[in-house]
């Protein structure tokens, strides 16, 4: 069996290094216990404007284990695992996609590859508690898994992007046309046998956080309108609530014209007129999000191009 660890990278000098030496010794200990035949390292770099791509080309030429692409501009950490991955599809029997900041436990690796060797197909990572992140981070990272679980309850709670696939899972996860990618939906709804580890998430081992809260509210965003349709039914459900309301206002108004009342009514006009435009210019915004995804789709523009290789 071979096994490529898939690791996207955008900025990250800082930690290469000690990634690759924590890495390979976690499949030095998988080559010994004959888990594996063989292991190799592939680093994605995203484009990055540091010396990323330098420092996978020097470790590359360190050791044999370690190999790189270098995407032609920054696509983004979905296409850039994706490019990871549908190289691994071709190269392994599995991989394990993985990201470079280590806060991710390195030794779940083995449990993954143990569970592999069970029968599945797909080993989710699963993180137990976050307490190493500020409260901040912790409070907003919950809140995105909260509303992801409500829109698609296949979603897994806590789960990132820290799995292993098998070459089957990996190949038919190529045949996913779409761009705009959401792979942990996605991959949570193949339906192949699959299981989860669970594991202590670390702090970050050196750099910063590339999901402030701006990004991590877009890549929120993305993923429900990518991989659901139950925006647009909440709209139908507001439309049905809307009327509902305005046979009870015009029943109250008839029922307030015949009894002889008299109501200036300018304020809760005012107020209506207010809020219902709002909530029709938020269904045009919702409506407009899936236009333009499907303005992109139709385009079928390449996800993205490889710049350079080191054993790859």
């Amino acid at each position: 069996m071979k096994l490529v660890i898939v690791v996207p990278c955008y900025n990250e000098e800082l930690v290469l290094h000690e990634t690759t030496r924590r890495l390979v010794a976690v499949l030095q200990s998988l080559m010994e216990r004959k888990s594996i035949d063989e292991g190799m390292i592939l680093y994605v770099d995203d484009g990055s404007k540091d010396k990323t791509w330098s420092i996978i080309e020097t470790l590359s030429k360190e050791t044999s284990q370690v190999g790189g692409l270098k995407l032609s501009c920054n696509r983004g950490h979905q296409y850039a695992l994706w490019a990871g991955l549908e190289w691994a599809s071709a190269h392994s029997d599995a991989s394990v996609s993985i990201d470079a900041d280590l806060q991710d436990d390195v030794n779940a690796i083995s449990l993954m590859v143990d569970e592999y060797h069970k029968g599945n197909d797909i080993v989710f990572g699963v993180r137990k508690e976050r307490k190493t992140d500020t409260f901040f981070k912790r409070t907003t990272a919950l809140a995105f898994y909260r509303l992801m679980r409500f829109f698609d309850r296949r979603i897994i709670y806590n789960h990132a992007d820290f799995r292993l696939m098998s070459r089957r899972a990996m190949l038919s996860l190529m045949e996913y046309p779409e761009d705009n990618l959401f792979l942990r939906g996605i991959v949570a709804s193949m339906g192949y046998p699959s299981t989860s580890i669970y594991y202590d998430r670390s702090e970050r081992f050196a750099g910063e956080s590339k999901y402030p809260l701006c990004k991590m509210l877009s890549f929120a965003f993305e993923g429900i309108t990518s991989f659901s349709i139950k925006p647009l039914q909440l709209i139908t459900y507001l439309g049905v609530a809307f009327i509902l309301i305005a046979i009870g206002v015009v029943a109250y108004a008839l029922y307030e014209h015949f009894t002889g009342h008299t109501i200036d009514g300018w304020t809760s006009l005012l107020v209506s007129m207010w809020f219902i435009g709002g909530c029709v210019l938020m269904a045009c915004g919702i409506t407009g999000e899936y236009i333009g995804k499907i303005y992109m789709e139709v385009k079928h523009r390449p996800k993205y191009f490889i710049d350079k290789k080191v054993n790859a």
